[in-house]
């Protein structure tokens, strides 16, 4: 496994792979992100270790959207269960579950220090325990706890990137995982900010486009029934461009493993 370094217009790429996958096959990406969604809106359901346990399953999830980009971009239809192929018995599998108890690990205690700016409502609200309301959201103690929120996923996001597909398709230990995701991030960040910036665009562009479609037909209320099924679609495309940072960052394993889906290439 070697890391590659790549020019920042690689990130523009990425994204647009992504999009020109997910519309090879718009109706299985599209049903896959829903079933991911209800996945861990049904684990979450469990009581008093829901949350815990639908953080724990995430980057199996997401391997799952890679493995199923990868069999799109082979022209193939992936059908939903690729969705939950890390999860399914193999040498893997024990390790993914490591990876995911680091991560509701790590994402609990981020959410912790945000209790200290504003006493757990932001938490609250995240976990559905409390009502996002605009007084509530607007409160300087919230705003806080939110932005030290996303500061602190940042690193977080970083170390698990790369790490679902590290664990699955080259067999790295949850450590190792998180550390070579790190260092490929950090590495490559001009790439990731360029691939970052292309996104916020892409969903900034859904948003004016719902809204120019609300004016035209004349009715403002028309605004969030347009925009949310855009929204969910153009989150499928975002997954579905996943895969591609990992192949242009990492060299395949050099030997498939025994998992029914094949490593990702670098074609």
């Amino acid at each position: 496994m070697n890391l590659h370094i790549v020019p920042a217009r690689t990130g523009l790429h990425w994204a647009m792979q992504g999009v020109r996958t997910f519309w090879r096959q718009p109706l299985a990406m599209s049903g896959l992100f829903f079933l991911f969604m209800a996945s861990v809106s049904i684990v979450s359901m469990v009581p008093f270790v829901g949350g815990a346990l639908a953080l724990v399953i995430l980057p199996a999830l997401t391997l799952g959207m890679m493995a199923a980009t990868q069999t799109a971009v082979q022209g193939k239809f992936p059908m939903p269960s690729v969705l939950f192929v890390a999860l399914k018995a193999g040498p893997q599998r024990k390790t993914m579950f490591h990876l995911g108890g680091w991560y509701a690990l790590l994402f609990l205690g981020l959410m912790v220090v945000s209790m200290l700016a504003d006493g757990g409502t932001f938490a609250k609200v995240y976990f559905g325990g409390s009502p996002m309301t605009p007084e509530v959201v607007n409160t300087e103690s919230f705003q806080a706890a939110l932005w030290i929120s996303m500061v602190l996923y940042i690193p977080v996001s970083m170390m698990f990137w790369h790490a679902p597909a590290l664990v699955y398709w080259h067999g790295l230990p949850a450590g190792k995982s998180l550390f070579f995701s790190l260092v490929a991030c950090w590495r490559n960040l001009k790439a990731f900010s360029v691939y970052v910036l292309v996104w916020i665009g892409i969903f900034t562009g859904s948003g004016i486009v719902a809204l120019l479609v609300a004016s035209a037909l004349g009715d403002a209320e028309l605004m969030m029934p347009i925009l949310m099924p855009m929204g969910l679609m153009v989150t499928a495309m975002f997954l579905t461009s996943i895969l591609f940072t990992v192949q242009s960052c990492f060299t395949p394993p050099a030997h498939p493993d025994a998992n029914s889906h094949t490593p990702p290439s670098m074609d």
